[in-house]
């Protein structure tokens, strides 16, 4: 089994009002670039931002306009659900990258996204653009009872999205499109429907009777992705439930299962960074809380593959 250290909680410099509190509770993606760890969290509508050199309490750039309420199932109705983050390599105007993020697509408001243009050291350079990505994950409800996108990964010259199931649809995939076709879509230049290039559907395995299910995912060099996986007892995409157990896994860019691996305790691990040196894996991983109330905390582990 896999054990994680824990490094820090992912407090904050400030909060977004004064009734939420100094820390994200609810981080659901992690990107790490140079000397940057950017986490986006499902219950905000902001992307935080924090040193990989100290631990530091980090800050929010706020990615949409608007308020969203304090009370918990309100605020599960009308937030933009943030899932997936993920790094895009210099394409267009955009000469060092961008970070993208994407919403789950489980319902209407959920179908949002950001695109932030990035500088030479990796940091955010210009404001955020509010991206509408219906023409991506609408077309997902031919292919799923529920979608439930939870992480995006660039393989080679695709984009990969990683859709997560549950007790009732225990239908994790991974979503493959054609990278330029995204482009077009995040830069505006592209509002019809967009096709994917393949959907491969993969059983991770069971912990106590509940499915392990995709929650993020990052990319190797070769085209491999390491993800990440819980079983929460939950029977669809709204709502959440005991998390009786997590793993860590390697998908090939074949769509081949490597491996997956236990936890050695039930973290709810929903973002995930991943280094390779030789054959040690180095990882990063970020837990949701599903507590306001509780921060969010960062982990590491090395295992040997």
């Amino acid at each position: 089994m896999i054990a994680l250290k824990k490094l820090r909680e992912l407090t904050l410099t400030a909060a977004t009002s004064a009734e939420r509190p100094l820390h994200l509770s609810a981080a659901s993606g992690l990107v790490c670039l140079a000397a940057t760890m950017y986490v986006i969290a499902d219950d905000e509508l902001h992307l935080g931002i924090f040193s990989t050199t100290d631990d530091g309490p980090g800050r929010l750039v706020r990615l949409f306009d608007g308020v969203l309420p304090e009370e918990k199932a309100a605020r599960k109705r009308q937030k933009p659900d943030l899932e997936a983050l993920t790094f895009l390599p210099a394409f267009e105007d955009f000469h060092h990258g961008a970070l993208l993020v994407v919403g789950s697509g489980s319902g209407p408001n959920r179908r949002r996204g950001a695109l932030l243009g990035l500088d030479p050291l990796g940091r955010i350079s210009g404001e955020p653009r509010s991206l509408d990505l219906s023409a991506m994950l609408v077309p997902l409800a031919a292919a799923f009872a529920e979608v439930n996108v939870e992480g995006a990964v660039v393989a080679g010259d695709e984009l990969c999205l990683f859709q997560r199931g549950n007790k009732q649809h225990a239908d994790n995939a991974i979503i493959r499109y054609r990278l330029a076709e995204v482009v077009e879509v995040v830069t505006g230049r592209r509002t019809d429907v967009l096709r994917s290039v393949k959907i491969g559907r993969l059983d991770l395995g069971h912990v106590e009777g509940v499915p392990l299910c995709f929650t993020d995912a990052t990319a190797l060099p070769g085209g491999d992705m390491v993800f990440s996986a819980v079983a929460e007892d939950t029977d669809d995409a709204f709502n959440d439930g005991a998390c009786v157990g997590a793993a860590i896994g390697i998908v090939g860019n074949d769509g081949r299962l490597r491996f997956v691996r236990r936890l050695d305790r039930p973290y709810k691990i929903e973002g995930i960074h991943a280094e390779l040196d030789g054959n040690r894996l180095d990882l990063l991983v970020v837990t949701d809380a599903d507590d306001p109330d509780i921060a969010a905390a960062l982990y590491a582990a090395t295992i040997a593959i």
